[in-house]
């Protein structure tokens, strides 16, 4: 073993340093004038001419994907997405749960900078009055719509999903999604429960639908409405799936035979990881058919045949997402919408399917942390298309060929969701936002993140979005999250902000993971880096499944 001591040690000091933890005075939002009725008012002579965007967000979705090299899953409508997109092979979240990475990459800035590491909190009152994506659009002059879970919906998103600053009507939510924790599930004992493992008949569903489909519908609705009045917009459609529970059409298991489901290659606890790395994924534990397994906490293993079924319904919900999103390309296409239409589909972050023993996210691991990322731009990524020609037809996957459609362009760069931001900015034509300084609690539109324009590797002729210049060994991707204790307990997953008392601070590069878990004071959001608790590095060439801990091993020599 190598004297890797004074590295490691060096590590942990620059990790000091970034991203920083400052203490500033909350403020609150300054006061928005609210319009009527802000569809009547597209066509006003100040919209220029320019490109549409369509981002897509998903919830749980780690790159179980056709498109990056996931075989067993049959995602045919987002692989012809990437076929046509340059695709991001390593992207990574800031913080693997839903509000604190969306508000993160929603306005560009880290969970240190938003000081929300749990649900219950409004960046604008708690932090400070940062611009968001769609408001930079909707200033620009853009229609800003929100359907489904794009915020967090509660109080993190100020239980408006940040209207009306960020969108231009209130936005849409599916009725159905009330249901979602509902026992509505069919058990072998033909009653109703509240499982994990939910395939259902739809036409049995409180309302006769789910919502993702609901959000389909009315984001097709929406795109409708915006040829008619022929301005720009921003579109922003949320998909619930694969976000346990797994309810989803039952027909969409058939795909996935139990028999031809694997377990994780590393289904086990890895020997050397610190105790306050594990997450005991709580929330699984909650629902009645895992209850009914009477699984010991933290660390009893579930049964590997219900292993199969969770797996299996994952990727069941994959495909049933994927029929979601392939109607709704399909609809650009239909509408004569994709010739000036940037596409973005991003998941908020990834989801443990057994690795590591774990059956969620809340964690520093790959597994957890990275995510599916892709830009198609029209003429740049794909060429334009001539009259009934489609670029997105609507691909069914019980129908869908063996073979997966590869991505058009792979970016093998290491980058992070707080740079979609400046990315869409720059690829609409907009002014990037300025990087933020040191400190910019007081400084509403900066951003955290450097665009990725330039590794977007955009079509030779096009010279002047090509760039030859790459150096991603110096890229790093940085990630974080927040424990109650040293140990597991029943809120090791989410803590409430008062109840943090550790942080874990992590770098990802094109080598290693490293992560130190310090001590962390809730009242001033700051981070003792002289005070770990423990230690993880993991080397990606020679251990990247990330099971093998040899922090200690280095720590010992210096």
């Amino acid at each position: 073993m190598p004297n890797l001591g004074p590295w490691c040690l060096g590590l942990t000091l620059s990790l000091a340093f970034v991203p920083p933890l400052l203490s500033a005075p909350t403020t609150e939002g300054p006061g928005y004038r609210k319009r009527e009725n802000p569809l009547d008012l597209v066509g006003v002579d100040y919209l220029r001419d320019g490109l549409n965007v369509l981002l897509i967000v998903v919830d749980d979705l780690r790159p179980a994907l056709g498109c990056y090299g996931e075989v067993l899953v049959k995602s045919p409508n987002i692989d012809q997405l990437a076929s046509r997109s340059v695709v991001f092979q390593n992207a990574f979240a800031q913080q693997a749960v839903c509000a604190p990475s969306r508000v993160s990459f929603l306005t560009g800035r880290r969970p240190d900078t938003t000081r929300l590491y749990d649900f219950n909190s409004y960046w604008r009152v708690h932090s400070g009055n940062y611009s968001t994506i769609p408001q930079y659009f909707k200033e620009n002059g853009y229609v800003t719509l929100s359907v489904g879970k794009v915020f967090h919906p509660g109080i993190s998103s100020n239980h408006s999903d940040d209207f009306p600053y960020s969108w231009s009507v209130p936005p849409f939510h599916p009725s159905s999604e009330q249901y979602e924790n509902s026992k509505t599930c069919k058990g072998q004992d033909e009653e109703l429960h509240a499982n994990l493992i939910c395939p259902v008949d739809v036409a049995d569903m409180p309302e006769g639908t789910l919502p993702d489909k609901q959000s389909t519908e009315e984001a097709i609705r929406l795109l409708e409405k915006m040829k008619r009045v022929d301005d720009l917009f921003f579109l922003a459609v949320g998909y619930h799936k694969p976000h346990i529970p797994f309810r989803y059409p039952k027909e969409f298991q058939k795909l996935y035979p139990l028999e031809n489901i694997t377990l994780a290659p590393d289904p086990h606890i890895p020997f050397g990881l610190p105790p306050v790395a594990y997450n005991p994924w709580m929330d699984i534990r909650e629902r009645e058919d895992v209850q009914a397994l009477n699984i010991s906490v933290p660390y009893g293993p579930i049964p590997a045949e219900f292993q199969r079924k969770i797996r299996q319904s994952y990727f069941a919900s994959v495909s049933y997402l994927d029929s979601q999103v392939g109607h709704l390309l399909n609809a650009l296409d239909e509408l004569q919408l994709s010739n000036n239409t940037i596409v973005a589909f991003v998941s908020d972050h990834g989801w443990a399917l057994g690795e590591h023993g774990e059956w969620a996210k809340y964690s520093n691991f790959d597994v957890a942390t990275r995510v599916p990322l892709m830009f198609y731009v029209p003429g740049r990524t794909a060429s334009f298309t001539s009259p009934g020609q489609k670029l997105f037809p609507y691909i069914d996957p019980f129908d869908s060929p063996s073979h997966v459609k590869v991505p058009g362009r792979r970016a093998t760069e290491l980058v992070e969701l707080v740079s979609l931001f400046p990315t869409l900015s720059e690829l609409a034509g907009l002014n990037i936002p300025p990087r933020c300084p040191f400190e910019s609690f007081n400084i509403e539109l900066c951003v955290e993140g450097p665009s990725l324009v330039r590794y977007l590797n955009f079509t030779e002729w096009e010279e002047d979005f090509f760039y030859s210049t790459r150096k991603p060994l110096e890229l790093v991707a940085y990630s974080q999250y927040p424990r109650p204790a040293d140990t597991p307990q029943w809120n090791s997953d989410k803590p409430h902000l008062k109840d943090i008392k550790i942080m874990g601070y992590s770098i990802r590069t094109v080598d290693y993971r490293f992560t130190v878990w310090v001590s962390f004071n809730p009242e001033n959001f700051t981070a003792d880096f002289t005070n770990i608790h423990a230690g993880e590095l993991y080397f990606v060439d020679s251990d990247p499944l990330q099971d093998h801990n040899v922090y200690n091993q280095t720590v010992g020599i210096y």
